[in-house]
C-alpha cells in the first residue's frame, strides 16, 4: 500500500516531518520504505484497519494529537425505496446503497484526487469509479458503483453453488464454481460480491446517475476468491482483513461531499439495511495484568490514556473499537501498550523458565529421531495435508491445492510417496521416518511414521543384506526396549513393480511415555552427523569390480587407494563384498562405483574415462587384478 506523505498531514493536526513520521511508523510495527514523498508500507494481515490514510492516521494518533475530521456531507438524505433482499444477512450483516444524479460536466479533478492518479501511479476510469477507488484510499472502506440506468429495482445477495459465466468489469470472462457470495438481479450475477462487479452494470464516462453500495462482508465469505479467480483488487484485499462495520454511511456522506467538490448534485437517496447489531466486545481493566504481561510498571492512568487516543472507550471496562477485529484479549491490549511505549524502553529481564519433568513426548520424539538417524534413517517432512476422501478427514474450506484438500489423518500415504519418488530415481536403500501431528474430527495425535525397503546398507557386510521386519523391530527393541511391529505393503498398493519388500510402522506418541522406553543407552558425543548435498536432475549410472588380490600384505593398500578417490563424476564409490580363499590365500574386494553428474546425463565415453583413471593406480600394484578385464 502506497501513501503521499501530503495527504497524511491532512489526517492530523500536527505536521511532522516525513522523517519523524518513518520513525513512530516503524516503532508502531509498520515496515515501510521512503520513496520520495511516498511511503510504501508492508503492514501484518491482521491490521486491516491501517489499510488506509485515515487508519495510519489513527495509529499516529498518540504522538501526532487527534485525526482532524474530513468533511463529509451534514444534511438529512430522503430515503431510498430500494427493493434488496438480503438472502445472506450471516455474511452481510449491514450494508447501504446511495443513490446520486449529477449534472452537468467535470472538467477536471481537484488536487487531493488528482494526486492520487499522477503521483501515485493509479490510473483513472470514469468519474463515480475514480471517486471509489480514491475513498477507499482515504477511509479504507471499499465501495461498489453501478449505473442506475442498467439497474433494476429488485437486487438480491446471497450465497450459493454456482456454475455459471460471469464478465467482469474489466473485461474478463470468469466461470464461477462453487460456492459464492455475489449480488444478482433475477437469475443475472451483477457483482461478486467484495471482489469485483460485473461489466453489465459499470459506469461510464456518460454515467449521470448511480448507486453506490457500501457493505461489511464477512472476511470468511471474501478470503481465497482472488486467488481462486486471479481477481486481486483492492477491495478484496480489504475485504478479507475486515473493514469497519461502523463505518458504511458515513462513507457514503463523504462519498457525496467529494462528488460536490466537483459537480452540482441533482438527487440524492440514501437506505441502510442493517439485519444485525453487532456489538464490539470489551475486555476488563486489569493493570496488575498488563503489566505482568510486558514486565513494566506502567501507571494505570498512562496505559488507559494511550488506549483511549487508540480510539478505545474506557468505562469499568476497555470497549474494543469497531475497526480493531484484531484486538480479543489481555495480550492484545499489551502488544498495543507496547507498541507505543517503544519495545527498546520496555527494560531486559531474565526469563524464569520452570523446570519440566524429563519425561514428556518430546524426549522420546528426540530419542526416536536420533536411534533412526543412527540407524541410517532420513527424516522426511510433509505436507499436513492430504487428498483423503476419508470420513474422519477434516476437509479445508479454501485450500490452496485440489489435490491437498484436507488434513492428514495419518503418515503413511506421505511416505509412500517420498518412497516412490526416491525408488523412481535408482535408490535402493528405503529408510524414512517422519515425526509429525494427524488431524481427525476426534482431535489432534502425535506420531512417528517408519518406512523402509531394500538394502540394509552400503558396506560389504550390510550389502547383501535386505531389510526385513526382525532387522527394523531389533532396532527399537535393542536400544529403547519398545516392541514395535511393522506391516508390510504389498507392492499392488504403490503402484510399483519392484520386488523388494516394504514395511511400515506408525508410532503414536501420545500412546507411550519416556518411562516405557530406555533413553539411557544414548550419547551424543558418539553421534556421527551426517552432510547433505543437493540432488541432481540427472540419472546417476553404476559399475560394479571385483579386485583379485594374491597378496595379502597389500590388501590394507587397495582399500586405502579405494577409499580415497576423488574424480569429477563420481558421486560415490564403497566396499559391498570381501572374501578370503582360505586353501589358495586368494583375496576378492568388490567394489561398486556411482557416476553422476549435476549438469548433464553421463555417457558411456564420460564413465570409462573416469573408470580407467580411477583403476590405473589398483591395477599397477603387483599381485592384483581385475578378473574379466
Amino acid at each position: 500500500m502506497k501513501l503521499l506523505y501530503r495527504d497524511l498531514l491532512t489526517f492530523l493536526s500536527d505536521s511532522p516531518s516525513i522523517e519523524e513520521l518513518s520513525d513512530v511508523l516503524f516503532q508502531l510495527g509498520h515496515e515501510h520504505e521512503v520513496i520520495g514523498e511516498i511511503f510504501d508500507m508492508e503492514l501484518t494481515p491482521n491490521r486491516g484497519d491501517c489499510l488506509s490514510l485515515e487508519g495510519i492516521a489513527r495509529d499516529l494518533n498518540y504522538f501526532f494529537k487527534k485525526i482532524q475530521p474530513q468533511e463529509i456531507y451534514q444534511q438529512e438524505i430522503p430515503k431510498l425505496e430500494l427493493d434488496f433482499e438480503n438472502l445472506s444477512e450471516e455474511n452481510c450483516p449491514k450494508i447501504s446503497f446511495l443513490e446520486i444524479e449529477v449534472t452537468g460536466n467535470i472538467s477536471s479533478y481537484q488536487s487531493y484526487l488528482e494526486n492520487y492518479f499522477t503521483k501515485l501511479g493509479n490510473k483513472k476510469v470514469n468519474f463515480f469509479t475514480d471517486i471509489s477507488n480514491y475513498l477507499s484510499y482515504e477511509c479504507g472502506q471499499p465501495t461498489h458503483c453501478y449505473d442506475r440506468e442498467k439497474i433494476d429495482n429488485k437486487i438480491i445477495f446471497e450465497e450459493k453453488n454456482l456454475n455459471t459465466e460471469f464478465q467482469t468489469l474489466i473485461g474478463s470472462k470468469i466461470s464461477l464454481k462453487g460456492k459464492n457470495c455475489y449480488f444478482a438481479m433475477g437469475d443475472k450475477v451483477i457483482n461478486l460480491a467484495g471482489v469485483m462487479g460485473g461489466l453489465s452494470t459499470a459506469c461510464s464516462e456518460q454515467t449521470k446517475k448511480v448507486i453506490v453500495e457500501c457493505a461489511y462482508f464477512k472476511p470468511a465469505s471474501i478470503i481465497g476468491k482472488s486467488l481462486k479467480y486471479n481477481l486481486f483488487t483492492d477491495a478484496a484485499y480489504k475485504f478479507e482483513r475486515g473493514v469497519d462495520i461502523s463505518s458504511q454511511e458515513r462513507t457514503l456522506r463523504r462519498f457525496i461531499s467529494i462528488v460536490q467538490d466537483h459537480v452540482e448534485t441533482k438527487s440524492l437517496r440514501l437506505v441502510t439495511f442493517d439485519s444485525q447489531q453487532l456489538k464490539t466486545g470489551s475486555i476488563n481493566i486489569n493493570h496488575k495484568k498488563i503489566n505482568n504481561i510486558l514486565g513494566t510498571d506502567i501507571s494505570e492512568t498512562k496505559y488507559l490514556n494511550i488506549l483511549e487516543k487508540l480510539e478505545f472507550k474506557i468505562t469499568d471496562k476497555i470497549h474494543i473499537p469497531s475497526h480493531r477485529h484484531d484486538i480479543k484479549t489481555h495480550n492484545d491490549i499489551s502488544e498495543e501498550i507496547a507498541r507505543v511505549i517503544g519495545y527498546d524502553n520496555i527494560a531486559n529481564q531474565a526469563l524464569e523458565i520452570p523446570k519440566k519433568d524429563k519425561s514428556t513426548k518430546l524426549d522420546l520424539a528426540n530419542s526416536l529421531r536420533i536411534l533412526l538417524a543412527r540407524e541410517g534413517f532420513n527424516e522426511v517432512i510433509n505436507f499436513p495435508f492430504s487428498n483423503s476422501k476419508n470420513l474422519k478427514s477434516i476437509l479445508i474450506d479454501n485450500p490452496l491445492d485440489s489435490n491437498r484438500s484436507s488434513m492428514r489423518i495419518g503418515l503413511k500415504e506421505s511416505l509412500i510417496e517420498n518412497l516412490i519418488y526416491n525408488e523412481r530415481r535408482q535408490k535402493d536403500i528405503i529408510k524414512f521416518f517422519e515425526v509429525s501431528d494427524i488431524y481427525t474430527k476426534d482431535g489432534k495425535a502425535s506420531k512417528v511414521g517408519i518406512i523402509a525397503s531394500g538394502r540394509i546398507g552400503d558396506n560389504h557386510r550390510d550389502f547383501s543384506r535386505k531389510i526385513d521386519k526382525k532387522y527394523l523391530h531389533n532396532i527399537f527393541k535393542n536400544n529403547l526396549g519398545l516392541d514395535v511391529e511393522f506391516s508390510e505393503i504389498q507392492r499392488e498398493e504403490v503402484g510399483s513393480k519392484k520386488k523388494s519388500k516394504i514395511f511400515y510402522s506408525e508410532i503414536g506418541l501420545d500412546e507411550l511415555s519416556v518411562d516405557t522406553a530406555d533413553l539411557t543407552n544414548f550419547d551424543l558425543k558418539n553421534i556421527k552427523f551426517i552432510k547433505y548435498s543437493a540432488i541432481s536432475d540427472f540419472p546417476s549410472s553404476s559399475r560394479d569390480f571385483s579386485f583379485s588380490i594374491t597378496d595379502s600384505e597389500k590388501v590394507q593398500e587397495v582399500i586405502g587407494l579405494l577409499g580415497n578417490i576423488d574424480f569429477k563424476y563420481l558421486k560415490k564409490s564403497f566396499i559391498f563384498d570381501f572374501y578370503n580363499n582360505q586353501k589358495t590365500g586368494e583375496i576378492k574386494i568388490g567394489c561398486r562405483f556411482i557416476f553422476q553428474s549435476y549438469t548433464k546425463t553421463l555417457t558411456e565415453k564420460d564413465i570409462n574415462m573416469s573408470i580407467q583413471e580411477i583403476l590405473k593406480p589398483i591395477i599397477a600394484i603387483e599381485s592384483v587384478s581385475i578378473p574379466g578385464l
